[in-house]
């Protein structure tokens, strides 16, 4: 079974910078024909606090042949406290009402793909809690499948047990409960996004995969990652108990550089003391 996977696309109404990579991008995935497609998140450029970014990426998503399976990301749903735009329960509702749960279970043939909305990690709240329990019997109910979990924000960045990255990755806390689920459970795959990275790595038996944005690369407002800059999307092909993830970049999409145009399509929030970019980081608002 092929899945494609993609993320990051940013699309928007009002701010159209990136919208020009759907054409190509969506000629790609025709002309691969893809049993699924996944969409890792920030489908929008600001789907947090607009309902017409949201209605305006999902129009667009439903040009595709292939179903399509998305979970949120932080500039759909909102992102950590304290941020410019925490997620609550105003955010989450938008984004159930228009796209659906932000979390699926979708089973294949001796697989079981799992996606779940990472922003609500780190929230300390209820809404995580019910989200971990879910997501527990989720793995549980999985049987004799492997499972491939899909979320937006990547479990680490640098070192599986790293400390807290703020806006990059899971926090530490909710990073051991899952952490916790991955050693009872066969997981195979974890594919996420966020990051505007592109890398694949291997940690206790699990393929770990960042897919490449679809709309843009970061050039000096953020430190060098692991990985490599593209613009592309992620083949996952399932076969039996094996699964392979290629990183693609896909022909005649542009390689947008974020520091170019930070400012028209994330300004810096008005009220002076607001977080620009998550925890005293550039990252918030470039992503």
């Amino acid at each position: 079974m092929k899945v494609i996977q993609i993320t990051d696309t940013h699309f928007s109404p009002s701010k159209t910078h990136f919208n020009g990579n759907w054409a190509p991008l969506l000629d790609w995935l025709e002309a691969e024909k893809p049993d699924l497609i996944i969409h890792t998140g920030d489908l929008t450029v600001d789907g947090a606090d607009k309902a017409d970014d949201i209605a305006f990426c999902l129009d667009l998503m439903r040009q595709a042949s292939a179903p399509m399976l998305i979970v949120p990301g932080n500039h759909d749903v909102g992102h950590l406290p304290g941020s410019h735009q925490p997620v609550n329960r105003e955010r989450l509702d938008r984004w159930n009402g228009l796209v659906g749960a932000d979390r699926f279970i979708h089973d294949i043939e001796g697989w079981r793909l799992i996606g779940f909305n990472t922003l609500l990690l780190g929230m300390d709240n209820a809404d995580e809690q019910e989200q971990l329990d879910w997501l527990a019997e989720a793995m549980a109910g999985a049987g004799t499948r492997r499972i491939a979990l899909f979320t937006h924000k990547p479990i680490f960045v640098d070192d599986p047990h790293e400390g807290d990255t703020g806006y990059w990755s899971v926090r530490p806390a909710p990073r051991a409960r899952l952490y916790e689920m991955m050693e009872r459970h066969d997981v195979g795959l974890v594919g996420s996004g966020h990051l505007h990275w592109a890398w694949t790595g291997e940690w206790n038996g699990t393929r770990f995969v960042w897919g490449p944005s679809a709309a843009f690369v970061i050039d000096r407002l953020e430190r060098e990652m692991p990985g490599e800059r593209l613009i592309g999307a992620v083949i996952h092909t399932f076969e039996g108990p094996a699964v392979s993830s290629e990183i693609v970049a896909v022909p005649g999409m542009v390689a947008h550089v974020i520091d170019d145009v930070i400012d028209e399509v994330y300004p810096k929030p008005a009220a002076p003391d607001a977080e620009l970019r998550d925890a005293g980081t550039s990252g918030e608002a470039a992503e």
